[in-house]
């Protein structure tokens, strides 16, 4: 049975509003860690995660920042604030009953791919896979780059300029199995034709590919 449901999750004293649909027969389920600016009403995100449940894997979009502390540009780029956000919804949707028993992974964009390996290395093994697209990685802290377990794609435009040096100079501290895919003809949004669709495709054989079954304790 599939389900479809607004969510409130409460994280360090706040409660931030998400969106929680897992299919049928789910394979896993993937939070999604939005870029700076961002929100969980982000087209492009929708879009990937539309993909995702298609392909059988349950998704969360959610807000790790409230409306007036998105009002604060530096709330974007605290690292630590939105990988604890990740976690209290990682520990949230794992209580749940429709939920319980599904690998997780983590979709970063921005600054959110930063604190989806930083989550992804907190949790160790419960962690199945990440991707990051038009991500910075880069502002992940060294040891979460070296000691993230969960396989980890860093998915970048080939027309970013700068960016693909920042994912290139985190590729080479993950420790774990890696990939890096430049997108050919692609921006930061990955607005041109047919990107966002590779993107979409890339993520949904990265998750599929990785997520295990959980063993039942």
């Amino acid at each position: 049975m599939s389900l479809s449901t607004l969510v409130h999750i409460t994280a360090d004293g706040v409660m931030v509003e998400g969106m929680l649909e897992i299919p049928e027969h789910a394979v896993g389920l993937v939070l999604f860690a939005h870029g700076s600016g961002s929100s969980r009403h982000s087209p492009r995100n929708n879009y990937v995660a539309g993909v995702l449940r298609e392909a059988g894997v349950g998704t969360l979009l959610m807000d790790l920042l409230t409306l007036e502390e998105d009002r604060d540009y530096a709330r974007r780029f605290d690292i630590g604030l939105l990988t604890q956000r990740l976690l209290a919804a990682a520990r949230w949707v794992q209580g749940q009953a429709a939920a319980r028993g599904l690998p997780l992974g983590f979709f970063g964009a921005s600054t959110g791919a930063a604190a989806a390996i930083e989550a992804a290395a907190l949790l160790g093994t419960r962690a199945g896979a990440v991707v990051s697209r038009g991500g910075r990685p880069d502002l992940a802290s060294h040891s979460a780059l070296a000691t993230v377990t969960a396989p980890t794609l860093l998915l970048v435009g080939g027309w970013d300029e700068g960016v693909i040096e920042l994912n290139q100079r985190a590729y080479d501290q993950l420790g774990c199995e890696k990939k890096l895919v430049i997108v050919p003809g692609a921006t930061h949004l990955f607005e041109e034709s047919g990107t966002l669709e590779q993107v979409a495709q890339q993520a949904v054989l990265w998750f599929a590919g990785h997520f295990a079954p959980v063993p039942h304790v």
